[in-house]
C-alpha cells in the first residue's frame, strides 16, 4: 500500500495560504520506509533540492510543505518509489533522480492504453526475463513508446542519454516475446574505412570493437551463454554497415548504432533494407560526426527528409536526460555551447 495522506502541522518555511500545501504521507513497512527516505534522510533532500519543497521524516511517515504542484509531485514520486520497493526493487539515487523528473512531467505524458489515474505516476518500461528497465526521463519515456508503436524509430542526442541501451533492450523484449526471429546489430566503422579484410579474425572478431556498446547491453538483457548461442546461430546476427547491401531484413528487430558516422547513401541503403515484420533503430549523435570534412552525415539528412512521415517517430534526447552522473550533463551542455551543431531543429514526432 502506498503513502496514505494526513494533515500535518504548519510548514518549515512560512507561505502564503494561497500557494501553501501540506500533508503527511504514512508507510505501513518500515523498512521500506526507511529505505525510500534513504540513509541520513538523502533522498528527501534530494526531494526538497529538485522540487524546492520541505520533506521531514517522522518515523514511517514524511511531512511534505510546498505549493500545491510540487508538493503533488513530490506525493507521485514518493508513491512510486515506494511501490518498485514493495516489489523487491531497490531506490538509489539515480532512481529517485529519475522519478523526479517524470512526475514533473506525468501531465504531458503520451497516453498508454492501460494509462492508470493521472495522480499515480506512470513510467514506460521494457522487460526481458533477465531484467526490467524503467524509463528516468520524460525523453527516454517517449522513447520506449515509440519503440512500441512505430516501425522505424530514429533516437538523437547525447551520450549517456539511453538511447541506445534501450533500443538493445526492446530488441530482446521482441525476441523473447517471438515477435521477431532475429536481431541484427550494426555500425558503421568509420575509424577502419569499413574496409575490415585487412584486421585479423573472423567477421565479429573484426567488428567487435565497433560494436562493444551494443554487447554490453545484449548481456544486461539476455544470459551471457544465451547471447553466445544465439551469435552462433546466426539469431544474434553482428553485421557492419557494408555487408547489409542487397539485403531485405524481414521478421527481425534491426539497430543501427553510431549513425551520425553513415553517409546518406548508406542511410538511404540502410534505411531501404525494411522487410515484412521487421522493427528498425536507428540512434545517433548529430554532434559527434566523425566523417572526412565536406562528407554530409546520412543521419542529418534522413532527419530532415523523414520528418513527419508517417510510421517513423523521431525522438530528441537533450543533455538534460543524461543518466550517467550528473556531471556528465554538464560537460555535455558545455561542450553543446562552444561547439553548436546545427540539425535543424528536428523535433520529436508522435
Amino acid at each position: 500500500m502506498n503513502g496514505q495522506e494526513l494533515v500535518s502541522s504548519s510548514p518549515r518555511h512560512p507561505r502564503t495560504p494561497s500557494d501553501t500545501n501540506h500533508f503527511v504521507l504514512t508507510f505501513e513497512n518500515n523498512r521500506f520506509a526507511s529505505e525510500l527516505f534513504g540513509q541520513f534522510d538523502q533522498n528527501l533532500k534530494l526531494l526538497e533540492e529538485r522540487l524546492n519543497i520541505d520533506a521531514r521524516a517522522r518515523g514511517n511517515s514524511v511531512v511534505i510543505s510546498g505549493d500545491v504542484v510540487t508538493t503533488n509531485q513530490a506525493r507521485r514520486t514518493l508513491d512510486y518509489l515506494y511501490e518498485k520497493l514493495q516489489k523487491g526493487g531497490s531506490v538509489e539515487r539515480s532512481d529517485v533522480e529519475g522519478a523526479i523528473r517524470m512526475a514533473v512531467a506525468a501531465d504531458d505524458q503520451l497516453s498508454l492504453p492501460t494509462m492508470e489515474r493521472k495522480a499515480k505516476l506512470t513510467m514506460a518500461q521494457v522487460s526481458t526475463r533477465k531484467k526490467t528497465i524503467i524509463a528516468r526521463t520524460p525523453t527516454q519515456d517517449a522513447y520506449i513508446r515509440a519503440l512500441e508503436r512505430s516501425e522505424l524509430v530514429f533516437g538523437v542526442g547525447p551520450a549517456g542519454t539511453g538511447k541506445t541501451y534501450l533500443a538493445v533492450a526492446h530488441a530482446a523484449q521482441l525476441l523473447e516475446r517471438g515477435a521477431v526471429e532475429k536481431i541484427i546489430l550494426s555500425r558503421p566503422a568509420v575509424e577502419a574505412g569499413e574496409r575490415l579484410g585487412f584486421l585479423p579474425g573472423d567477421m565479429k572478431e573484426k567488428v567487435d570493437p565497433y560494436l562493444r556498446p551494443l554487447y554490453d547491453a545484449l548481456y544486461d538483457m539476455i544470459p551471457a551463454d544465451k547471447v553466445d548461442r544465439a551469435i552462433t546461430a546466426g539469431v544474434i546476427e553482428i553485421a557492419p554497415l557494408a555487408f547489409m547491401r542487397g539485403r531485405t531484413l524481414a521478421n527481425a528487430a534491426i539497430i543501427l548504432d553510431e549513425a551520425q558516422n553513415t553517409t546518406s547513401m548508406q542511410m538511404k541503403m540502410f534505411l531501404t533494407r525494411l522487410g515484412e515484420n521487421a522493427r528498425m533503430i536507428v540512434t545517433g549523435d548529430p554532434s559527434q560526426i566523425d566523417l572526412p570534412r565536406g562528407v554530409k552525415s546520412g543521419l542529418v539528412e534522413a532527419l530532415q527528409l523523414l520528418n513527419g512521415v508517417e510510421g517513423i517517430s523521431i525522438v530528441r534526447f537533450k543533455d538534460t536526460d543524461v543518466v550517467r552522473h550528473p556531471l556528465v550533463g554538464r560537460i555535455v551542455r558545455a561542450y553543446d555551447s562552444t561547439y553548436a551543431v546545427d540539425t535543424d531543429d528536428v523535433s520529436r514526432q508522435d
